[in-house]
């Protein structure tokens, strides 16, 4: 939901699905926001909140707490604290590299729960499961607060018995968060109280495994779960073990809470004696043996008698309801007994509907105690979680360095892995040396793992940040600021985007944003559009990254021509996957080194992807006439780049070589010229009037050989 000032053009959000909600513009006047914020908070000012000279914050908290007050119909008592996010603090993840890293949901709905989130969750609370997704979808940059979680974990790891046994008692454990809202905004049911209590009696055992723990979040936290036992106890001296839903209906207090309930609950029961004794004495005095006593909600308490018992009713009798077969009576002392049942039972629904919104209000008075037990049971859980999915699936716990170097050996993807593969992952090495290379140029065959390779690089990296042990025998990982992806490739057509279009938006958000402390993973840029325009956005992209940002960059490419860069880019390196050859068939090995490949394999990949044998036989000849003239598909650039591969000239001589770039650009730059001015002055020359079609085809024809010569 989205909350904006009246006469907001309502064409900026038209994109979106949130829900949309106006407020009146007043209510984003900064002395309007700050009144509403100290007096929803019960405080005079705002400087204990961190938060007394951020305008915009105090304004987007004021109408938050304005429409919630309007929302709920009074005011918003409950919250008492408020935690100022910053961003210095958090590492910045944008949507597409939450979607590309499936971190949460699945790229494509076909892949149901396959996310980090779901191979993370073991969780045994809605408040564990939450915050856990929070924790993904915020990493944390502080090295002393991710090393906090990290130890809590490991402590856990090294002792599985307390994972079982808190496992055992957070399954019992109801949502503390949302059962405390419904509380303080007296919206809470009795079940939700005794759901309460229930949960509360659970805390103590937790906070006693966590006692002796040495881990700072575990033992603070076996702290935060104490004081609360006066509250269970209350809410089992006033409520029924099971109380019905519909507080109105009566049936929710405990006898023994009020002395005035019990009272009227004796005082009724003479009655209530009377009445259920009235059918069988009437039998006997009268004779009838069928007469029944009834009740319902329209007549009250009745004495049925049948028509053919009719001439026995006694006279007193007064008939108050005819039937088919049947006639209805009542009796004055019948009716007493009604009144006085009847009239007690509406003073005890109304009384004990008292005493629970009274013992709503005084629970509600210790919010603060749930929320703070409620935020550790939630780390707890969280914390356990995170050791559960280390130790069943041989995660390590990961090491922090200041020097900006990546050292991860036997990495692995903890999502393919675990969802994906029915054989076991092969794990791969990734080292980046800032001072060695840090632009690292990753070419393959199609579906030989590049894609994934890219994805488990940052997947460890981020479950470090959010305090995870990760899918590697060794992790020695540098603090990230941020996570950049540019993986696949996807049309936005419903909002006029093409493939390419979003792959350059995207590509410019990166270059535009990214630091040397970033993670950059660039997945087949330039695919978008043709191959020597693809080429040239790519190396330019690469060199303005190695150039002018420095971030640690995995860039995974088809165009083999990138595999250059590292001769021109001295902090470049080549990295390739490597395939083995059988006969017609190819194994991808999955396995990551130092190299190039030269080749895709693309006709293998569509043979296993069910292309007619025809079409694979057709592709085959033309590949082969293809790369037999392959050189004369080359630009001058690209031949000079192979030449000087060939011949070694890159060695040691970099200078040289960029020289040499310099002089064939600007001399492709001289012929296109050339053949520029020769066609137009053709052109000029040209007596339409008088030429036929076979002279222009001829024309034609010499200026395209020329074009294709030069």
């Amino acid at each position: 939901e989205i909350i904006l000032p009246d006469g907001f053009d309502e064409n900026m959000v038209k994109d979106t699905d949130a829900a949309i909600t106006f407020m009146g513009s007043e209510e984003y006047f900064i002395d309007r926001a700050y009144n509403n914020l100290i007096y929803s908070l019960g405080v005079t000012a705002l400087d204990g909140f961190g938060i007394e000279r951020e305008e915009e914050a105090i304004k987007a908290l004021g109408v938050l707490f304005a429409y919630l007050k309007k929302t709920y119909k009074g005011n918003i008592t409950h919250i008492k604290d408020l935690r100022v996010y910053r961003q210095t603090d958090y590492m910045m993840l944008d949507a597409e590299t939450i979607n590309h890293l499936e971190l949460v949901e699945p790229a494509r709905l076909s892949d149901g729960s396959a996310t980090l989130f779901s191979v993370l969750d073991h969780t045994s609370t809605p408040m564990g499961k939450r915050l856990l997704r929070k924790w993904i979808l915020s990493p944390l940059l502080d090295k002393d607060s991710i090393d906090e979680r990290l130890s809590g974990v490991e402590e856990l790891v090294n002792d599985r018995m307390k994972i079982d046994s808190l496992k055992r008692l957070l399954e019992g454990i109801y949502d503390l968060e949302r059962i405390n809202s419904r509380i303080c905004l007296g919206t809470a049911r009795p079940g939700d109280l005794v759901c309460l209590a229930q949960s509360i009696l659970l805390l103590p055992d937790i906070a006693s495994i966590l006692s002796g723990c040495k881990s700072g979040i575990l033992s603070k936290s076996s702290d935060d779960l104490m004081g609360l036992d006066e509250v269970a106890k209350l809410i089992e001296s006033a409520l029924v073990d099971d109380p019905p839903r519909v507080i109105t209906d009566g049936g929710l207090i405990r006898e023994g809470y009020s002395e005035e309930l019990d009272r009227l609950k004796a005082s009724i029961s003479d009655s209530v004696e009377w009445i259920a004794s009235l059918e069988s004495k009437e039998r006997k005095r009268t004779g009838i043996g069928n007469l029944k006593v009834g009740y319902n909600k329209v007549f009250g308490y009745y004495i049925e008698v049948s028509r053919g018992q009719i001439k026995n009713v006694p006279d007193e009798y007064i008939r108050k309801q005819t039937l088919k077969g049947a006639e209805r009576y009542i009796t004055p002392e019948l009716k007493e007994r009604e009144a006085e049942v009847l009239n007690a039972e509406e003073r005890i629904k109304t009384l004990e509907y008292e005493l629970f919104c009274r013992l709503r209000d005084e629970v509600a008075s210790h919010s603060e105690g749930i929320i703070r037990a409620s935020r550790a049971v939630a780390r707890v859980d969280v914390i356990a979680s995170l050791a559960r999915t280390a130790y069943l699936h041989r995660y390590v716990r990961p090491i922090f360095t200041d020097d900006g170097g990546m050292e991860i050996r036997d990495g692995r993807h903890s999502v393919v892995e675990r969802y994906y593969l029915r054989e076991e992952f092969i794990p791969n090495d990734t080292v980046i040396d800032p001072e060695d290379a840090y632009l690292l140029i990753i070419t393959g065959p199609n579906m030989s793992g590049k894609s994934t390779y890219l994805r488990q690089v940052a997947l460890i990296v981020l479950m470090a940040q959010i305090g995870s042990f990760v899918p590697a025998s060794k992790a020695v990982l540098p603090i990230v600021d941020r996570i950049f992806t540019r993986i696949g490739a996807s049309d936005e057509l419903s909002a006029g985007r093409s493939t390419f279009l979003v792959e350059m938006n995207e590509s410019a958000r990166i270059l535009s944003h990214a630091t040397k402390d970033s993670l950059i993973l660039l997945d087949e840029i330039g695919r978008g559009t043709s191959t020597y325009d693809g080429i040239s956005i790519a190396w330019a992209i690469g060199e303005y990254i190695h150039d002018h940002i420095g971030a640690k960059t995995l860039f995974a490419t088809h165009y083999f021509e990138l595999a250059l860069l590292p001769k021109v880019l001295p902090r470049a390196k080549n990295l390739t996957v490597v395939v083995k050859e059988a006969g017609d068939k190819v194994v991808f090995l999955r396995k990551v080194v130092e190299g190039v490949t030269d080749r895709s394999y693309g006709i293998y990949v569509a043979q296993l992807a069910g292309l007619p044998k025809s079409v694979i036989e057709r592709a085959r000849e033309v590949l082969a006439i293809l790369e037999g003239a392959r050189d004369g598909f080359k630009s001058p650039l690209i031949k000079m780049l192979d030449s000087s591969v060939q011949l070694g000239l890159f060695v040691g001589d970099e200078e040289k070589l960029l020289e040499e770039v310099d002089e064939v650009k600007a001399g492709e730059r001289k012929r296109r010229d050339k053949i520029a001015l020769e066609f137009i002055e053709t052109l000029k020359n040209l007596d339409l009037s008088k030429i036929t079609p076979i002279d222009a085809m001829n024309i034609l024809d010499n200026i395209k050989k020329d074009i294709g010569d030069a």
